[in-house]
């Protein structure tokens, strides 16, 4: 079987290679970064150098391919809409999977993306999901993970500085859903491996359900500052925030619509109709690496 994979060696992709390639499949992974050609080499994987917003590239590196596992990657560099980018991206993908016939596809979505609008980066996958559901004798997986682990990195600087946690999400009584890159990673490589599914289905991804002021206490007390509380920011102290760290207004927006769609149980609502079961890593679990990292 040939495989496509995009998102470079990312936190997904890269052990998704490393099992696709362990059962003896084909695979390319596209990168838009050429220094990390020798990587993916090394892993037996065959490398594509290019941009997922360049439209005759993805059609070329697809070539071949009976399955396709796909990303959009972020872009912080992005100076207009992200959800035109978005739209750009997978309106590349479309075609390169219909030039060269792709029938198997696993989408990496998100949780929130039921919404349509109101999440916003989440909005650009839900078009994305879409767009998929149109194409005629595919077979789509869409896996739609929960707040990554690593997006928690984020709160470092804040408790150093601080002495806080928070975002502009946390005070309702609902537990935040996480997810691990590894328990996302097994989801999409067996569903790769399997392609049992048909049409056109939707499989959600966690690893553990906390509220954030478990979160808060559980991490604090690991870096040796127990009792850091989890404050929850209006929307506009946190849109000032992430603005003075330095992201664009587009992106900064875009994340704190995210906020406020969890803090109003949107965002986590269709996860909760069909909740799976949960995956491997436990937040006790991710403490290593947070402490780590807070210590690095």
């Amino acid at each position: 079987m040939n495989y496509v994979i995009t998102g470079s060696l990312g936190h997904i992709s890269k052990p998704v290679v490393q099992k696709l390639r362990a059962s003896g499949h084909s695979v390319t992974v596209i990168t838009s970064n050429a220094s990390k050609s020798k990587d993916i080499e090394t892993l037996g994987a065959n490398v594509a150098v290019g941009s997922v917003e360049d439209r005759n590239f993805l059609k070329k590196a697809f070539a071949g391919a009976q399955a396709a596992y796909l990303m959009i990657p972020p872009n912080w560099a992005l100076t207009g809409s992200w959800i035109d980018y978005q739209k750009g991206v997978i309106n590349n993908y479309i075609e390169a999977l219909k030039t060269n016939r792709i029938k198997n596809v696993v989408l990496l979505s998100s949780i929130g993306a039921h919404m349509g609008k109101g999440a916003g980066p989440v909005d650009g996958l839900s078009v994305a999901e879409w767009h998929l559901s149109q194409l005629k004798d595919v077979n789509v997986k869409i896996v739609r993970p929960s707040y990554f682990f690593y997006n928690l990195m984020g709160m470092i600087p804040m408790i150093k500085n601080m002495n806080i946690m928070g975002s502009n999400f946390g005070s309702s009584k609902e537990k935040l859903v996480l997810t691990a890159t590894s328990d996302i990673a097994e989801v999409v490589a067996n569903e790769l491996l399997n392609l049992k599914f048909k049409g056109h289905t939707i499989r959600y991804i966690a690893s553990d359900e906390r509220h954030p002021k478990e979160i808060a206490e559980i991490l604090s007390k690991a870096v040796g500052k127990p009792g850091t509380p989890w404050i929850e920011f209006k929307d506009e102290d946190a849109l000032n925030g992430m603005l003075q760290n330095g992201l664009s207004k587009e992106i900064a927006t875009n994340y704190m619509t995210i906020g406020a769609a969890l803090r109003n149980g949107k965002m986590q609502a269709d996860y909760w109709k069909n909740r799976p079961a949960l995956g491997k890593v436990k937040l006790e679990e991710f403490v290593k690496e947070f402490t780590a990292a807070y210590n690095s």
